[in-house]
């Protein structure tokens, strides 16, 4: 038990599974590392009861770490810049069109479905990187954890199924594609674009940090209505 609280133990965790589903992957194109190591890591907790706080210990130095990962996204943005600059005004089009329709998909199916308030504002921002979604939720009422939990799973989703879907839907240009994966599934759906293409994931990064100003920006007149006339 002593073990368990040395930080080596969550970072062993997560890095041993995450890297031997990687190298499967290569063989088995159907396994999807991120997915696989969740699911593994939350099976290891539950099957031996493994208190959650237990493995945080070395999980928070992996959620550390994501802000130097997220700063790193800044290299494929840099080495394609010109091809980004030359396309900018669709990829920003892209990403504006994308940002109001999942807030809008977002909150109406929640709302449909009969959810509360605090449900629905949870919802909402889930498709931006998850600093930004918690911030939007905190300040709109909703559930932070919550919200949290939705932007992990759209992100997850977006990594496993985006690709193959927008190609069914038509799209399959390096340009449209990463647009739509940064803008609706943030850093997961990113690092599975850059695994695609140079420049798919160039363009995916640039969306994903475009699409959480402009949800911002978006957020402010209704934070205004809730506030205001609710």
């Amino acid at each position: 038990m002593e073990f368990l609280s040395d930080p080596v133990f969550g970072v062993g965790l997560t890095i041993v599974p995450y890297m031997s589903f990687y190298l499967l992957s290569r063989k088995y194109s159907q396994i999807n590392p991120l997915v696989c190591t969740t699911a593994f890591i939350i099976a290891f907790l539950l099957l031996l009861d493994i208190p959650y706080s237990k493995y945080q210990v070395g999980g928070d130095l992996i959620t550390f770490m994501l802000g130097p990962a997220t700063v790193a996204l800044g290299v494929p943005i840099y080495r394609e810049a010109k091809n980004i600059r030359n396309n900018l005004p669709p990829i920003l089009l892209g990403n504006l069109g994308g940002s109001i329709v999942g807030i809008i998909s977002a909150g109406l199916l929640v709302y449909l479905m009969g959810g509360g308030d605090e449900l629905i504002f949870s919802m909402m921002p889930k498709s931006v990187t998850t600093p930004i979604s918690i911030r939007i939720v905190e300040s709109l009422g909703g559930f932070p954890s919550l919200g949290a939990t939705f932007t992990v799973l759209t992100g997850m989703l977006g990594s496993v199924a985006g690709p193959s879907f927008l190609r069914r839907c038509g799209v399959d240009t390096d340009l449209a594609m990463g647009a739509a994966m940064g803008t609706s599934s943030h850093g997961i759906g990113t690092a599975r674009s850059i695994a695609e293409s140079n420049l798919q994931g160039s363009i995916s990064a640039f969306s994903m940090g475009a699409a959480g100003i402009i949800t911002s920006i978006l957020f402010i007149p209704i934070y205004y209505y809730i506030n205001t006339v609710c």
